[in-house]
């Protein structure tokens, strides 16, 4: 019977985008609909079961029981599946018995023996999750990683005018740039992979409360050292079950991780998405791919969308972690019973995550290019270079040259000779872009 738990639980988590936990509207108005179609069909298709509320007509092909039932008539925003009736009755069926009769399996004596759903529940989450961030969120983090690290040393030798308060700044390369983005994911990646240790504590065999009641001395160990076997990783009995029945503070940690991540994909598609501002009146140091018309009315114009996608799948996340945050925190006593928002909310940001951050690879990072000879044009155009000066002649005459060719529409060399605060000679010896990228 652990076995066969074991592998159901898997099962479940190994659903892919259908494991939200069936909070989704959509879903439980086509069971819901669907239920309703078979009700009115014929009443001879359906079986009677008892449960301590009443009869409860159940459709005879079916392996779900009465909660399913009662769940699909009560809330339509989703609907429960019950795992104890669907094993007993598929077990049944290959004994050749009858579906709801509970013999010679029944629901609650043998599928749910030593177990509860405040136990089973909060198994079936973290495992969920840490396949999730294993097959989906880190794969997306690592090549989006990948990529960007890559253009930071294809732009390595390029220099450009920095920008601080989107201001002029003095000059870093491009190549810096990148690579700023590029650490920025591999810390996300760290992060992540910071949380899985407690990820991998399961509640299985708490039961009720926490204490294991009507359970066995090693029933815990075996069944995490199963689900370890089945899936892989080095899932563990949790040391104390009544924190991970009645908290669930490593989901929020696995979201709070996440919302950083979303943080760093906000900043990194809004910076990418302005350096390629453009093409004529804006930024447009970078060149980015052209993956689809932009607009309908405008013709040739093309819309930096895959930036726009990443950044409105980082706000998403960002609201995602505000529900968990709430409902990691609505544990009262024993239980938390906001299990299906919280782990339906650290999926769904999962998901978006890793599959928006393999999108913008393939489609947007991979492809961008330097628009060298505007780069070197606004580089050459900068005020900021005399920073340079600062050493030699002092901050006062300094800003006194760039406020001049500023006013002046000069370049601050011509200022600079004008004002006689530096001989041309000294000006071309100190103030050079290359020598600016780094301590002396």
């Amino acid at each position: 019977m652990m076995t066969m738990m074991t592998s159901t639980i898997l099962q479940l988590s190994r659903t892919g985008r259908r494991l939200t936990l069936q909070v989704e509207r959509v879903y439980g108005e086509k069971v819901k609909v669907i239920y309703n179609v078979e009700q009115t069909a014929s009443m001879a298709n359906f079986r009677t079961e008892k449960d301590t509320l009443g009869e409860v007509q159940v459709p005879a092909d079916k392996y779900y029981g009465s909660q399913t039932v009662r769940s699909i008539k009560n809330f339509p925003i989703g609907v429960e599946t019950e795992r104890m009736p669907v094993i007993s009755n598929r077990a049944i069926e290959i004994l050749g018995g009858k579906l709801g009769t509970k013999t010679p399996v029944h629901p609650n004596d043998h599928v749910n023996k030593s177990q509860s759903s405040n136990d089973t529940f909060p198994t079936a989450m973290h495992i969920a999750v840490a396949l999730e961030i294993h097959n989906t969120l880190v794969p997306g983090l690592e090549a989006l990683q990948k990529a960007l690290a890559n253009k930071a040393k294809e732009f390595e030798n390029i220099i450009k005018i920095g920008r601080t308060h989107l201001m002029d700044a003095v000059p870093l390369t491009l190549g810096q740039e990148f690579s700023g983005y590029a650490t920025q994911l591999q810390y996300g990646i760290d992060r992540v992979k910071d949380t899985l240790p407690r990820l991998y504590q399961l509640a299985l065999g708490g039961t009720a409360v926490g204490t294991g009641l009507n359970t066995r001395i090693g029933f815990a160990e075996k069944c995490a050292s199963k689900i370890s076997e089945l899936t892989g990783l080095p899932f563990v009995t949790a040391p104390n079950k009544f924190e991970a029945l009645a908290a669930h503070d490593s989901m929020v940690e696995v979201s709070g991780a996440l919302n950083t991540i979303a943080c760093s994909l906000m900043k990194i598609g809004n910076d990418i998405r302005l350096l390629g501002s453009g093409p004529r009146c804006g930024l447009a140091e970078i060149i980015l791919p052209e993956n689809e018309p932009g607009s309908s009315i405008m013709p040739g114009k093309v819309n930096p969308t895959q930036c726009e996608a990443i950044t409105m799948v980082a706000a998403q996340v960002m609201g995602n972690h505000v529900a968990v945050t709430v409902g990691g925190s609505s544990g009262h006593f024993e239980l938390n019973v906001f299990k299906p928002q919280i782990v339906s909310n650290v999926l769904r940001s999962i998901r978006l995550i890793g599959d928006s951050c393999k999108a913008f690879t393939d489609n947007c990072v991979s492809g961008i290019r330097a628009n060298e000879e505007r780069i070197l044009k606004l580089l050459n155009e900068s005020l900021m270079l005399v920073t340079a000066l600062n050493p030699h002649i002092g901050y006062d005459k300094a800003a006194t040259i760039a406020k001049t060719a500023h006013k002046e529409g000069t370049t601050l060399k011509e200022a600079a000779l004008k004002l006689g605060l530096v001989s041309e000679a000294d000006f071309g010896k100190f103030v050079k872009p290359q020598d600016m990228l780094g301590p002396k």
